[in-house]
């Protein structure tokens, strides 16, 4: 069963940066895009920014100049880079494996403060 640990997630203030990291116990991740969606409070679970296997990405507009996704060295992880915060940014942070079902990692926490 593969498995998706994100970490990474905390407190910024508005302007400062944070770094996610996604991390994967199986072949998926290395051949499939990946990526993060998040979700805020009271809100629906929105794309963020996601990544193919030859290193394509992708953008939702709000993060689009602020956030950098890559995958790491080992191919096993990828990271998202998280520049000049906003407090709309604040949300729980999922990781993905494009797949039928979609493999979701347990979330990690971002709060941006004003």
């Amino acid at each position: 069963q593969v498995r998706l640990v994100e970490s990474g997630g905390g407190l910024a203030q508005a302007g400062g940066s944070l770094r996610l990291s996604c991390q994967s116990s199986g072949s998926l991740f290395r051949t499939n895009p990946v990526g993060w969606y998040r979700q805020a409070p009271g809100k629906q679970r929105e794309f963020v920014a996601s990544v193919t296997a030859t290193n394509n990405t992708n953008y939702a507009d709000s993060v689009k100049g602020r956030f950098t996704i890559s995958r790491g060295n080992t191919k096993y992880t990828a990271n998202l880079q998280m520049n000049n915060l906003k407090p709309g940014d604040t949300a729980v942070y999922y990781c993905y494996i494009q797949w039928s079902p979609v493999v979701w990692g347990q979330g990690t926490l971002v709060t941006v403060s004003s």
